[in-house]
């Protein structure tokens, strides 16, 4: 008997001779013009426009991780760029690949983390008795809680009270935001030091609000930081630094080494 194959479908979009239609909007009329950056990609995400409200919460979630300094993601996509200028879409690749779960990519881990102790938001449960659950099952198996702590930002990290503040001002404060300021709270008292709850905890949260798949967290960040990294290549090709990155780099880690 003849194997049924599956149908190939997206829904993403599709094109004519004469149209383009995107998430079920055609493209000339009726987004460009109309949507900007950041409500093209809740249309990608969630197949329908943002409201006013999702809008304003939406794009300033993605802003907050555009840019950061010279991280590594950074370092990496500009020396990747050194070395092959004629390819930009690769030095960004490289740079993107470092965004995991210790940069950017923890805000992924943080929205799994709090769906899944939190599956129904609007259940009767006792948070800080959770948050408490949560924070000694991680240092049980002395894992770090993702969204926790941050090497620069103490005792705050200044981009989550703004985050929280729009969230609250757009109606998207809620469960999750209280859970995981709870979690911080647990955390820092399970370790007696400053522990802040960073801006990829912040913005797990919110993505729970928003209703996200928890699994797209790190796309979110993607599609952000590659913004950053093709403002640090155009400062790169302007003002490069790599090579004295790697010359310095080179130096001092060799310096033992040579005679004296």
């Amino acid at each position: 008997m003849a194997k049924t194959r599956k149908p190939i479908r997206s829904e993403m979009a599709w094109s004519s001779a004469e149209r383009i239609v995107v998430r079920g909007k055609d493209l000339p009329g009726e987004i460009l013009g109309h949507f900007n950056l950041g409500d093209m990609a809740f249309l990608e995400l969630t197949g329908r426009a943002p409201s006013a409200q999702e809008s304003t919460l939406f794009n300033a979630m993605v802003v907050t991780l555009v840019e950061h300094g010279l991280t590594p993601s950074a370092i990496a996509a500009r020396m990747t760029y050194f070395g092959a200028p004629e390819a930009m879409q690769a030095a960004v690749a490289a740079g993107l690949c470092g965004l995991g779960s210790v940069f950017v990519g923890s805000t992924e881990a943080c929205a799994r983390m709090l769906v899944e102790a939190l599956p129904d938001p609007k259940a009767d449960v006792d948070l800080e008795a959770l948050a408490r659950e949560i924070v000694d099952a991680h240092r049980a198996r002395k894992a770090i809680v993702p969204g926790i702590g941050h090497p620069i930002h103490k005792p705050v990290d200044p981009r989550v009270p703004r985050l929280f503040e729009i969230a609250r001002d757009c109606g998207f404060y809620g469960r999750y935001c209280a859970l995981v300021e709870r979690i911080q709270q647990a955390a820092e008292r399970a370790a007696a030091k400053p522990l802040p709850l960073n801006a990829t905890g912040a913005l797990g949260a919110l993505a729970c609000e928003m209703g996200f798949d928890w699994r797209v967290c790190r796309g979110i960040g993607v599609m952000a930081r590659a913004v950053g990294l093709v403002g640090h290549l155009l400062e790169e090709a302007r003002a490069p630094i790599s090579a004295e990155i790697w010359q310095r780099t080179d130096d001092e880690a060799s310096e033992h080494l040579k005679p004296k």
